[in-house]
């Protein structure tokens, strides 16, 4: 039996999409032009697999694509590398102990640049996602801030429960509008809030140290340390927070080009002494990346210079 001619075709075309899809973003910025011609109507173009806001193209509203091409300015991912870093962000995973604002610091003085802002204070001994934004990318750092976040934390409770249900329920229990006291250890004002849990679920529980995993999506503000204290007050013995790390910051989570502080630092003396900035394109991000689920409004080039 001889399968037609178009399925071999067809099939080619999926696996480069797949291919193009699962390829890291300095590779991609090499693979194509992702340009769209000037046209008088409005050009047929599958652009479900181009990056950033670029992506799906063509089932915006437009009217016709002709345009005026002007030879300044660049695609988000081809901007020259002074730009590309003065204009990008990095999904850092934070190490435990210093500060946020440290951190924040550090990647300042190892990139040599003037501003850096990040998404959202996390506590000194807290881990995980803190979104850097670099430069011009920094106006972005509110819109990042009130965004939702999730965590997973491990909650040790003083004394024995009778079963793991139990705690799954308390935790369940504890979800929707709560009320909130900052902790004595906050660098915020203590005074009593309103924060929803939208989600939280219990992992595991370790009767024996009476330790328990607990994964929760809520409000930006949310108090997770008050949380654990609640939990413990709810199930009548008493409970605090072990340990706790930041999963998921706005729409970047740990599996979103996540990072490290050698990543940077390793980057940027490959750029200095090697003149490779392949290893920089991978680390920082375009600042467009953090917008891709915002309305988009596209411009034609003639009318940014009439």
């Amino acid at each position: 039996r001889v399968a037609p001619a178009g399925s071999s075709v067809k099939k080619r075309r999926k696996k480069d999409k797949r291919a193009l899809a699962d390829e890291d973003v300095a590779d991609i910025q090499h693979t194509e032009d992702f340009l769209i011609k000037p046209e008088s109507r409005v050009a047929q173009l599958d652009t479900s697999q181009w990056p950033l806001l670029l992506k799906n193209f063509d089932k915006l509203n437009v009217r016709t694509a002709h345009y005026t091409p002007l030879p300044s300015g660049a695609n988000p991912l081809k901007r020259e590398i002074s730009d590309y870093v003065r204009s990008g962000f990095i999904n850092l995973d934070k190490p435990s102990n210093p500060s946020s604002h440290e951190v924040v610091a550090w990647i300042r003085r190892i990139l040599r640049v003037e501003k850096t802002g990040h998404s959202g204070t996390l506590d000194p001994k807290v881990t995980g996602c803190l979104i850097v934004c670099i430069e011009r990318a920094t106006r972005l750092v509110k819109s990042q801030q009130s965004a939702g976040k999730e965590y997973v934390g491990i909650v040790r409770l003083h004394n024995a429960i009778e079963s793991e249900a139990q705690l799954a329920r308390a935790i369940e229990t504890l979800t929707g509008a709560l009320f909130q006291r900052p902790p004595l250890i906050a660098a915020v004002k203590r005074q009593l809030r309103v924060r929803t849990i939208y989600e939280s679920k219990l992992v595991e529980y370790d009767p024996e140290r009476r330790l328990g995993i607990f994964w929760v999506s809520c409000e930006a503000g949310t108090y997770i340390r008050t949380l654990c204290v609640h939990l413990g007050l709810l199930l009548g013995v008493g409970g605090q927070m072990q340990e706790l790390r930041r999963v998921r910051s706005g729409i970047l989570g740990e599996t979103d080009n996540m990072v490290t502080m050698h990543d940077v630092l390793d980057a940027q003396w490959q750029y200095d002494n090697n003149k490779d900035d392949s290893y920089l394109r991978r680390v920082i991000l375009p600042l467009e990346k953090l917008l891709t689920s915002h309305k988009r409004l596209v411009m034609k080039d003639s009318a940014v210079s009439s």
